[in-house]
């Protein structure tokens, strides 16, 4: 008859503890079994494992043989049961992020970047989208999301308030009077900054609208008009300049975000770690308190 795995694990602990009295304790079984199964085993095998004496049982070179093998044994399954664990916790899979266009093309990639060279097993699909998607229909897994709080089915954190100002053309002056403005329209922050906007330039001043804020950083540098950046869309764009100092009443806040569903998933727990990580270093450009 073949030998189980049991049966190597009790001549390994009647090996290593020299009696039959502390193997069993080890292995949670009584003298009279241990005593039974190891004189089947030699049975089986037709050989003797160990030599009896009165200070213990000492392996003979079968009992050695068998030991040994049982003790590679031993680290062959402890090494496959860690790598089976790190494979169904470790992340992997797909994970789709959604954050608004503005976002990505300033602080995100980066980010992305390094989370994909720490986590290679996930794939990351973004959508870069003004409008909130809906995370309780897993549009998404995560979103990295400008607003006045987080609405209350999702769980997250606050990273930093989003600083804006009225932006131009360095080579256009600082002067604001008769300047033409361009503009978000209503879908872009629920119309605050489309507001901001109406309140300080005549209609006809009011150039172009547009529903991104990317397309409206674009339009500024382009020279089209002034208008409201975000301070990290603003400072980082070497030939704009700030026309005034950050306006809080169009501040919002930067919100990283998921359901309470996906929070415990490897793949979004890693992620939410990481960008966590990263969006607050950035918190000093991003309240526009560095250039």
């Amino acid at each position: 008859m073949g030998l189980s795995w049991d049966d190597f694990r009790l001549v390994r602990a009647i090996a290593d503890r020299g009696g039959l009295t502390p193997a069993a304790v080890a292995l949670g079984i009584n003298h009279s079994t241990a005593f039974r199964r190891l004189a089947a085993i030699e049975a089986a095998l037709d050989a003797r494992l160990f030599e009896r004496h009165r200070s213990g049982y000492v392996p003979t070179l079968a009992g050695e043989a068998v030991a040994s093998v049982a003790a590679r044994m031993e680290e062959d399954v402890a090494r496959v049961t860690r790598e089976v664990a790190g494979r169904a916790q470790a992340p992997a899979g797909e994970l789709r992020v959604t954050a608004a266009a503005s976002f990505v093309s300033t602080m995100l990639m980066p980010l992305f970047a390094g989370f994909r060279a720490r986590y290679p097993q996930v794939r990351i699909e973004i959508v870069a989208a003004e409008t909130a998607l809906n995370l309780s229909r897993r549009d998404a897994d995560v979103a990295i999301r400008a607003s006045a709080s987080a609405p209350p089915n999702l769980v997250g954190r606050r990273i930093a308030e989003i600083a804006w100002a009225v932006y131009g053309r360095a080579e256009d002056g600082p002067d604001l009077a008769g300047r033409d403005w361009v503009s978000p329209d209503e879908s872009v922050a629920g119309d605050m900054i489309a507001r901001f906007v109406r309140a300080r330039a005549a209609p006809e001043r009011i150039v172009l609208r547009i529903n991104t804020v990317q397309g409206l950083a674009e339009a500024v540098e382009a020279g089209i008009g002034i208008g409201p950046l975000p301070c990290i869309q603003g400072d980082t764009r070497s030939g704009l300049m700030r026309l005034g100092g950050i306006e809080p009443e169009i501040a919002s806040s930067l919100w990283l975000l998921t359901h309470p569903e996906l929070r415990q998933a490897p793949r979004v727990r890693a992620f939410m770690d990481y960008a966590a990580d990263r969006l607050v270093a950035l918190r000093p450009l991003i309240e526009g308190r560095t250039r």
